[in-house]
Formats: structure tokens, C-alpha cells, sequence
């Protein structure tokens, strides 16, 4: 390090700084220690003495609810693993995906749901679990840092998200306001109990997913705000959250031939909705409207009418205020972070159409 520093001109503080990723150097600064440590044949600081010595790892934990498949599947989450992988500070910093399996919690809720994770981990992400899920317990219990990406919302804990319910009523009250009244609704999950079907309202009050909750609370109270009775409204929770899922979903919710207009708690499951309208020869959105939420990629090749929330933006600012955590050695104030949303209408929705349901 000393001759680095020597041949860059720098001290040897900077040398460190650079490797450590500080921002007490510039970008300039880091490049030009690096490139003079590659042309030394120096490989940077003993990680495991740079450990000990700083207390830190050089990791971070993201935890994901189910399986990886379902992460590395869904847009959401890539949107919002793009968005944490582009920040700076974690250039040199591990990323672990952590999945929760549901399964193994409905089978025994007292179950340790993570392993313990002192000394594995810096600090961690959460990313919609459950309001209840034991995972919560042992990371406070931990006290690792943490910071809470749209649900649950913790006391005292550095949360990022949306107002979820407050974009769930412009979402439905787009449909109203080009005359639907009899609409459906699609909803992932209210419960991780394996449901599938039409909802009670006794179900969403007992919802312990924060998101999909809220949002079918914004549909509620949107629609009673409206004069449209809630007997108007279908609610199906898929019980899933990819698209052949949805698809099922769908075909059981458009088997009610009152339904002239679809909201869903995401792009997934309102692409889901459209492609079993199109086999069942439904013409969207002249026969049948479809709201999404997310404006995720696909979306756009598809013209769908949808919320956007700015989810890789999300991510950046949960990394980067995780980072902050860390290196404040848990002393920072935990902070909260609301993102505004945005209806964008495309061209899948419409005033009401009458429409003949088709099995094929």
C-alpha cells in the first residue's frame, strides 16, 4: 500500500479510501489509485485482515419472499435488483440473495425463519415479507441493520416504499371515471396460506401482506367513494405471483360476464388477465379494460394501461441508505421514504363494452 500511495502521489489513507469505496475521495481520485496498483501488481488490502480490523464483511443480504425462481423471474424484483446493483458503494461489496419459503412457515409459524446472520452479513435489505413473518424477530433481535423496501413497516426501522393505497385508488378510479362499475379485481396474495378464489372482506381485514392489502383497501374505499356498492366488485386472489398463476386466476374471474373492467395489484397478472381474454376473443379494451400496476418492460410493448412506481430508483436509495447504516455502526436515525406513482393510460382501457364470454 505504501508504494502505491508513493507512486500515485497520494497518502496512504487515500490508498484505502479508494479500496473501501469512501466517498472522502473523488472517482478521478479511485481510478487513478487503481490503475497505478494494477500496473504495481498490487491486488488491494487482506480482505479477511480488513475484516477484522474493521468489524465488516463486505456483504449485504437481500431477502426475498419464496423462491429465486420467483425472484430472478418476476420484472418487479429484477427492476429493483437492477436499481441496488447500480450503486456505487456496493462495487465492491458481496449481494446475497436470501429466499423465505413459505411453505416451511405455514407448516410451523414458531420455525426460525433466517439463520443467524451476525458476521455473515453487514446489513440487510427486506424486500415484501409478510407483516408477521419470524424473519422480522430475528433481525431485530440481531439488531443488524436494515432497511425495509415496501413492506412490512417496522417501528424505528428505515423503510422505502410507495403509498400504496393512495395509488390503488387512482388505479380503480381511472376505470370509474370512464364508466365501469362492475369491475374485477386480481390480488397475488392476502395471505400465505395457499388461498385461491374470490375474497371475503373478513380475508383482507385479516391480510398480513401490507401491499396487496392496502391496495384492495384503496379499491374499496375508491368504489364506496364512487357510490359503486362493493357486491359490484370481484376480488380473486391468484395465490401466486407469475403469470400462469395469473392466468388461471383470470380464467375464473372473466367467467362473470358483468365484468367490463379488470384492475390488478400488478403487470404481471394484468398481462396475465389480457392474454386469457384475447383466447377467449374479448376484445381489449372495447369488450373489456385492464388496469396494471408496476409499468414494468413489458408493459409498454403491450400498451397496457398501468401505475408506475419507480422501483429501481427504490432500490438505489434503500442501497445506498443501508450503506449509510453500516458505516454509522447502527447509530443513524432511521428514515422513511414515500416515492410518488403515476397513472400511465396506454390503450387498454376504454369506456364499457358489453362482451359474450367464449371458452376455448
Amino acid at each position: 500500500m505504501k508504494d502505491v500511495a508513493r507512486e500515485a502521489g497520494v497518502s496512504q489513507p487515500a490508498v484505502s479510501y479508494a479500496y473501501n469505496g469512501s466517498p472522502k475521495i473523488s472517482k478521478e481520485m479511485r481510478e487513478h489509485v487503481f490503475a497505478v496498483a494494477e500496473r504495481l501488481g498490487y491486488a488491494g488490502p487482506d480482505a479477511r485482515g480488513r475484516s477484522l480490523r474493521s468489524g465488516k464483511v463486505g456483504a449485504i443480504g437481500l431477502i426475498v419472499m419464496d423462491h429465486l425462481s420467483y425472484a430472478f423471474g418476476d420484472p418487479w424484483v429484477m427492476s429493483l435488483l437492477k436499481g441496488i446493483s447500480s450503486v456505487n458503494e456496493l462495487s465492491n461489496v458481496a449481494l446475497t440473495l436470501i429466499p423465505m419459503n413459505n411453505q416451511s412457515i405455514r407448516q410451523n409459524r414458531k420455525s426460525p425463519a433466517v439463520m443467524p446472520m451476525r458476521g455473515l452479513i453487514d446489513g440487510l435489505l427486506v424486500s415484501t415479507l409478510p407483516d408477521d413473518h419470524p424473519a422480522i424477530q430475528t433481525i431485530v433481535q440481531q439488531q443488524i441493520p436494515v432497511v425495509i423496501i415496501d413492506s412490512p413497516a417496522i417501528p424505528d426501522v428505515s423503510y422505502v416504499g410507495i403509498d400504496d393505497k393512495e395509488a390503488a385508488k387512482m388505479q380503480i378510479n381511472h376505470l370509474i371515471s370512464l364508466g365501469h362499475s362492475h369491475i374485477g379485481i386480481l390480488v397475488e396474495r392476502l395471505i400465505p396460506d395457499g388461498f385461491k378464489g374470490i375474497v371475503s372482506l373478513d380475508r383482507i381485514q385479516r391480510s398480513n401482506e401490507m401491499i396487496a392489502r392496502k391496495r384492495v383497501q384503496g379499491y374499496l374505499e375508491a368504489a364506496s367513494e364512487a357510490g359503486i356498492p362493493t357486491d359490484s366488485l370481484t376480488i380473486y386472489e391468484v395465490g401466486g405471483f407469475d403469470r400462469v398463476a395469473g392466468e388461471k386466476a383470470s380464467e375464473q374471474l372473466l367467467d362473470n360476464p358483468l365484468i367490463t373492467g379488470v384492475v390488478a395489484t400488478s403487470d404481471v397478472m394484468a398481462l396475465a388477465c389480457i392474454s386469457v381474454a384475447r383466447k377467449r376473443s374479448f376484445a381489449v379494451p372495447k369488450q373489456l379494460s385492464v388496469v396494471g400496476f408496476d409499468d414494468v418492460p413489458e408493459s409498454r410493448e403491450f400498451a397496457l394501461t398501468t401505475i408506475r412506481q419507480p422501483t429501481a430508483e427504490k432500490g438505489i436509495y434503500a442501497a445506498k441508505l443501508l450503506m449509510e447504516h453500516i458505516a454509522s455502526g447502527g447509530s443513524a436515525n432511521p428514515e422513511k421514504k414515500i416515492f410518488p406513482t403515476e397513472l400511465i393510460v396506454r390503450n387498454t382501457t376504454a369506456v364499457p363494452g358489453l362482451r359474450v364470454s367464449v371458452k376455448v
